[in-house]
Formats: C-alpha cells, structure tokens, sequence
C-alpha cells in the first residue's frame, strides 16, 4: 500500500477528473449524483470469515412480504456466494423489521441496513450491516432491468474490487432509456473501469517499485517524468481493457421497460422481481424527506419459497 501523500492526491484527482468529465445527459442528470447514494453503506470493508458452517441450500425463489405488498424474487445461478449469504440471513430472520432506508424515484429502492429496524425519523441509515463483503459476482449476463436485485456497496475509491455489502441490497425502478443515450451511458462506464484499473494498480503492492519511483518523481517536482510514467501506466493498462457494449436484449430492454443501465459492470445483480413489480413501484414513488420515505416502508419478513 502506497504511504506518500502526494501519491494519494493524484489518485484522488485522477477519480474526481473521471466523474466530473462524463456529462451524461438531461435525463441522467440526475443518475450523477444518485449512484453513489447506492455505494455508501458499510463503515468497515473486511473479508468475509472463514468458517466451518452447516452447508445452506440455495435458495431460487424468495417471498419479500413487505407493509406494501408482497414480492416474489428469482435469484440468479452463477451469484452462488452471494445467493448463500442472503439465504443465511433469510435463515437467521435478519431482515424482518428492516426498513427500505432510502427511495428515489426512477431510480432504486434500497434497504438491509439493520441499524433501520425501529429507527426513529431522525436516525441517519445506510452505514449498517455485518463486519464483512462479499466478493463481486458482476457478469453482463445479468444487468440492472427494471426489478433486477442487486448489492449494494461501497464505492471504487475505497472499495476497487467491487465488494458487496454483507446485507445491504436494492430493487431497481429505473427508466425508459434511448440509444443515444446508453452510449454516452456505455462511454461512461468504460471511463469508470479505466479508472478503477489505474487506482488499483498503484495500490497494489506488486506495483511498489513503480509507485516509489512516481512518488519520488512528484516530490522532486520533476513533473515531465510523472507525466510521462503516469502517461505509460495508463496506455498499458487501457491496452488490456475490453470495451464494454450493451448488447441487444440489454438495448431493447432499457429502451422498451427501463433500468438503471449506468450501474452496468460495476454492481453485482443476483437476482429479479417475478411478481408484485407494482408493489416495488408503489414503494419507488412513495414520498420522501430527503431520500427516506416519509412513512416507513417495512420488511416484514422474507421466506425461502423454493
């Protein structure tokens, strides 16, 4: 792990030159400053224990009986880690009384943060969940549709292997997309991989050599030489990126049912609503203070159906 402050800086600028230089779009305007809400959800990002347990059956179906209605979800196969850990706390009856802490329309609804169960309205949430994450699970062959179930997380500054909360989760509402705009969507999501690629590889502690060797670069305000190490960093690493595309079922998706398609390869989606999508959207479009519903929407409990 790199120690030298000036280092720090430019990986920080580095991540705020990325977000600040995607304008998306007047409909996605407001997806800029949304995403993140989704990200920021546990105070400590540790492995996950490894312990000898009872082996769970994974479950395929799940019955989300909320005060609004019930849900049916199907969880996706190939996201098995991620499938164990919700059918444990399902188990462990760790989501019943949980509230859905954060709503915003045409966007999500989020919820799992235990710290929620009979929290007053002045409670701040979305910090809460158990003491570890979950490897990222995040393939194309599952996307963020309307209805898709999906991990929350913390962001890439802080969290560049994607790891999932261990609790925390979010149902996509979404909208209805055109084809210009999921390009500029498709550029943005590349320029994001990008830029998770460099951070990792001057934290990455096989790159030391390199790093001390920009770090005494910048601290001796030689910045031709930052310039052009920073320069041969980022080619190699864009050389080996494969160039993220939407593909025709994600395109006629988000242009016919919607979704949120900017979360795209970034956040692991493990399953979809089956039915009781209008209970989600009823919940989608309940007023808010803020970003918390004015009266609390509830989990009453979640039940392995199949």
């Amino acid at each position: 792990m790199l120690q030298t402050s000036s280092l720090k800086l430019i990986i920080l600028t580095v991540v705020i030159t990325s977000f600040s230089a995607c304008g998306l779009l007047k409909k996605s305007n407001k997806t800029t400053e949304t995403e993140n809400i989704v990200v920021e959800t546990v105070e400590e990002v540790v492995e996950e224990p490894q312990k000898e347990e009872e082996k769970i059956t994974l479950p395929t179906v799940v019955e989300m009986n909320t005060n609004y209605g019930k849900v049916i979800i199907r969880l996706y196969e190939g996201t098995e880690q991620h499938r164990e850990n919700f059918a444990k706390l399902i188990q462990q009856n760790y989501y019943d009384g949980l509230l859905f802490h954060r709503v915003i329309k045409d966007f999500m609804i989020q919820g799992g943060d235990p710290n929620s169960k009979n929290a007053t309205a002045t409670t701040r949430l979305g910090n809460g969940g158990p003491s570890y994450t979950i490897p990222a699970e995040i393939t194309q062959k599952y996307y963020h549709k309307k209805g898709a179930l999906c991990a929350a997380r913390q962001g890439d500054n802080v969290n560049p292997e994607q790891r999932s909360s261990g609790s925390q989760f979010y149902i996509v509402t979404g909208a209805v997309y055109s084809m210009n705009d999921l390009k500029q969507m498709e550029a943005r999501i590349n320029q994001m991989a990008k830029t998770n690629s460099i951070n990792k590889f001057w934290l990455d502690p096989k790159n030391k050599t390199t790093a001390d060797l920009y770090a005494r670069y910048n601290s001796e305000r030689k910045m031709d030489s930052v310039a052009l190490l920073r320069s041969k960093v980022e080619n190699e690493i864009a050389e080996t990126l494969v160039p993220y595309q939407f593909n025709d079922e994600q395109i006629k998706v988000y242009t016919t049912e919607g979704g949120t398609p900017f979360l795209d390869n970034n956040y692991t989606v493990f399953g979809e609503v089956i039915e009781g999508i209008e209970i989600v959207e009823k919940i989608g479009n309940s007023p808010t203070q803020g970003e918390r519903p004015v009266e609390d929407v509830k989990i009453i409990g979640i039940k392995v159906i199949e």
